[in-house]
Parts: structure tokens; sequence; C-alpha cells
């Protein structure tokens, strides 16, 4: 029996990569290769490496790991390196330059033309298909229900590199949606650049809410989380979902990016202090047991130090329960970089995210020590060591709180209800 030819992928960034990473894998037959995805770069007959070029940070990542390839390459280890994802989207003639020992490079829609160039270079035909190979634990699945972005937000390079937003239908959501099912999927986490314009430009309203009952309606999903879901057409009938909808996780991820009216215009978020306020109130009138993460940016150009203070006494009073904060990255091609100098210094920026986490860490504290006492139904994601690491349906994996369980004979991917007896900043404590 000949050897199968080993494909590596390394996926850099969003969960929306990894779904692009997986349609890649799967779209191989696995009889006649070796598929598997990594964290780092390894010893293959083809890597890929699937990069992130939203922010400076990302893309210098994503940069180091291509020249990790490189080196693997020149010692032999690594036949054929292709680069593909948003930093290709966004430098590709640089990379082609710069990265001669690269031997393909694409952009972020040619999945297929990856697919052709790789079966051509290992001299395999085979037929090419939608299948995806979960690069998760089996028991959750990212699910893209779109491509691309229509917003004009001033600091983001997204719309530049994805393009106009395209929804995908509801049948074939559906469809993939039973796939994963069948393949063990409990919890299905609904990922776009912007989730509740979801519809909008099939049917001329948003239709985040049909697709959800939709959804709702496949046999072994127990959990359906919401990311990424633009504050603008948030409307009630997607609240009442999240309230009654039983297999909705009460838990939203909803960046609002900032609070300072001069600094939400500046931003182009097209929404205001008030408006804002008004759906997050709205939210957990409506859900009171809801969980809310959001992401907030600093160091924007404009953001003087009453815009900051500003955001920083919002983030005291409302009291997120979970939230993220990032520095501004002056990006090519974005409205900031066009008309704004980025004039507030690296480490004032870097000052005021840990200003802002340091709030939040205490927030933290505090909300989790009101679940000391309480009964919580966990998904156990893994085991470490002498313990299992578990998730409420208020958190996100790898971004959110986790439970830590002292707890013997348990089986990851199962449901549990435990008793939650110690809390930690970010965690809580079962046994």
């Amino acid at each position: 029996m000949s050897k199968k030819i080993s494909i590596s992928v390394v996926t850099l960034g969003c969960a929306k990569n990894s779904v692009d990473s997986e349609f890649l894998l799967g779209g191989f037959n696995p009889e006649s290769f070796k598929l598997s995805h990594s964290q780092i770069v390894e010893k293959a007959d083809v890597l890929l490496i699937n990069t992130c070029g939203f922010i400076f940070d990302a893309k210098q990542e994503s940069v180091n790991t291509i020249m990790e390839g490189v080196k693997l390459k020149n010692q032999g280890h690594v036949k054929t390196l292709i680069v593909f994802g948003c930093l290709t989207e966004r430098y590709r003639e640089e990379l082609i330059k710069e990265i001669p020992e690269v031997d393909f490079i694409f952009g972020v829609k040619e999945q297929k033309e990856i697919r052709r160039a790789i079966l051509k270079t290992v001299n395999i035909y085979s037929e090419e298909g939608d299948f995806r190979l979960l690069t998760t634990p089996s028991h959750y699945a990212y699910l893209k229900v779109s491509e691309g972005c229509n917003r004009k937000c001033s600091f983001c390079a997204i719309p530049s590199i994805r393009g106009e937003y395209v929804s995908r239908t509801i049948e074939s959501l559906k469809q993939e949606t039973e796939s994963l099912a069948k393949q063990g999927v409990k919890e299905l986490i609904l990922i776009a650049q912007d989730l509740t314009f979801y519809g909008y430009d099939i049917c001329g309203k948003p239709s985040l809410s049909k697709l959800i009952e939709q959804l709702s309606d496949v046999e072994g999903i127990k959990w359906i989380r919401l990311h990424y879901t633009y504050p603008k057409y948030f409307n009630s009938e997607l609240i009442n979902v999240i309230a009654n909808n039983s297999k909705v996780c009460k838990y939203v991820d909803i960046p609002i990016q900032h609070i300072s009216d001069k600094m939400l215009k500046i931003m182009r978020r097209g929404a205001d202090r008030k408006s804002t306020i008004d759906l997050l109130q709205k939210l957990r009138n409506n859900v009171p047991d809801i969980a809310i993460r959001t992401t907030l940016l600093v160091g924007h150009p404009g953001e003087t130090q009453k815009d900051f203070d500003e955001l920083k006494q919002f983030v005291k009073d409302f009291k997120f329960d979970r939230l993220g904060v990032f520095p501004y990255s002056h990006e090519e091609g974005t409205h900031s970089y066009n008309k704004m100098k980025d004039s507030i210094s690296k480490k004032l920026k870097n000052a005021r995210v840990s200003e802002i986490m340091q709030i939040q860490q205490d927030i933290s504290m505090e909300l989790n020590k009101n679940k000391v006492g309480t009964s919580q139904e966990v998904i156990i994601d893994r085991k470490e060591n002498d313990v299992f690491i578990g998730r409420t349906q208020f958190d996100s994996p790898e971004i959110d709180n986790e439970v830590i369980v002292h707890k013997k004979n348990m089986k990851v991917g199962e449901f549990y209800t435990l008793s939650i007896i110690d809390a930690q900043e970010f965690d809580l404590v079962s046994k």
C-alpha cells in the first residue's frame, strides 16, 4: 500500500478562518491523503498556512508563521508550501516578491484553486466535495452564515478583504447543521462579520430569527450560540427568540467598540450612546439571566482622556459579563488610515487596554462569586491532568470563562448539572 500524502493546515485568526480551513481539508479524499490541522507548522508533504491580516499584531504573527514554514521547507521537511487567507488578499504582490520560497499564494475566495494546485502538484486527482473536517472538538462547531461585510467602520479592513455581504441560504445552512449533528455536534456557534445583518441581501430585511428557528429544529443540536451581532439590526424579534427558544444560549456577543458619542461618530459605527445603552438594557430586561459579551477599541485617533474616562465609567456601571479590549491599529485601506493621523502612542494605547481589563477582572470576580452555591449545566470540553474543563451556556469556547471540574468518570462532549463551589477571576470551580 502506497504511503498517503500528508496535508497539514495551520489556521491563524478568527473562527471564520477556521471554517474555511475545515472546508478546504474536507475537499480531499482521506483514502489518498493524511489530513491534519495543527496550531504550529509541522512536517508535511503539503503545508498550508491560512493567514490573518486584520491588525498589525495578527499580520506579524502570520509573517512569522510563514517564515517558520519556509525554514521547514529549506530543511527538506515540507515539499510544497502554500499560503492563503486575509494577509495574502491584502498583500499578495508584496509576499510574492519578499518570500519567493512560498510555492503558491492565494486569497480568501480561492478554495477550488488551492485544491487544484495541490492535486496537480502531487499528481493525484479525486472528486472535490463540500465535506467539513472539523478542527474543533467534535461536540461543537462554528457555522459561518455569510461572507463579507457592508459596514464602513473607520478602523476595519475586513470589507476591503472579504468584499460585500453575501448571506448563505437558510436551506444550505440547515443542511450543513444536519450534517454536523450527525457527526456528533451538540453546540452550534453562529458566526459572521455582522450576524444581525443576515438575510438582508436576500429578502430586504434581517432574517436571523427565522434562521435560528429553522436550525433549532435539527435533532441533536442542544445549544445555539450567537457571535458578532452588530448593534444596528438587533431587533425585538431577535431578542424574543433569545428569550424564548430553549436551544438558544442566554449569551450574546455584541461588540459596541466605544460609548462616547464623539468616538462612535468618528468610528462610523452608525450608533450613539443612547441607542447603544437602550439596546443593552432591553436585552437585560427581556432576558434577565443573559450574559452579554462585548469588544472595545481604545486609542483610536481622536480619543481624548475624557472619551476614555467615559468608556471606563460605563464599563464600571454596566458590568459586562464578558469583555475584550484591543488597541487601535492603523491599517492601510481604512477610513481612519486615509483621513486621520495615528496620534496616540502605542504605550498609551496599551495602558488604556490594561486599565479596562483590570476593571473587567474585578467585575468578573464579583459576578463569578455570585454563582457560588448555584447549580449550572456544563458541557465538558476536555480533560487536563486530573481535572475536567467545561463551560456553561454563558461562555463561548476559548475566549470566555471555564468551569474546572474535580470529578472522575466524566465524558468529554456530554452535559452535566454541577454545583459551583468556588470562584476565580475568570473561572468557576465544581467538585
